[in-house]
């Protein structure tokens, strides 16, 4: 658990921190192979939340003892397959209440990285994937809201996409 100002003050459960809307610390990472589409991940249907819909390449949770950057490597590797150093990107606090009467309210760290080739998914974790270039990626989300996480749809809306592939892809 943590305040607005990303101090620690104190530990609880996952599951109960999303019951109870307590504001806590996540990662979000964002994979862009080099041509700039970005790689998503549909959750798998038996997540505890969000199940099937598309979101960010991998997203979770650090323990109280390890850095964000180091759960993020490993969780990417667990859920995708891909062993890849990220760089911070930015963080932001957002609250939504999520299906199951969970709510998420979280202090978000998002990565990016650049990956070419073909994931390995762990099935418990992701249901699909798929590489998908901006444009079609706004407009899926504009036409298909319901489709993708809550989460992943205010990253889209916090960061100008475009400028992040450009980026990621020099």
């Amino acid at each position: 658990m943590v305040d607005e100002q990303d101090h620690v003050i104190g530990s609880m459960e996952k599951m109960e921190a999303h019951q109870k809307g307590i504001l806590h610390r996540a990662f979000s990472i964002l994979i862009f192979s080099s041509k700039g589409e970005f790689l998503l991940q549909k959750r798998s249907i038996r997540k505890y939340h969000s199940g099937g819909l598309w979101t960010n390449t991998c997203c979770s949770h650090p323990t109280l003892d390890e850095s964000i950057a180091s759960a993020a490597r490993k969780r990417l590797k667990f859920e995708m397959g891909i062993d890849l150093e990220t760089e911070f990107a930015f963080k932001f606090i957002y609250r939504s209440e999520l299906d199951r009467d969970l709510i998420e309210h979280e202090l978000d760290y998002v990565f990016t990285g650049i990956f070419d080739g073909n994931p390995l998914i762990n099935v418990d974790e992701v249901e699909d994937w798929k590489f998908i270039d901006m444009q079609s990626l706004l407009a899926d989300l504009k036409n298909n809201p319901a489709s993708y996480s809550a989460w992943f749809k205010l990253i889209v809306d916090q960061i100008e996409l475009t400028k992040m592939v450009s980026n990621a892809a020099h």
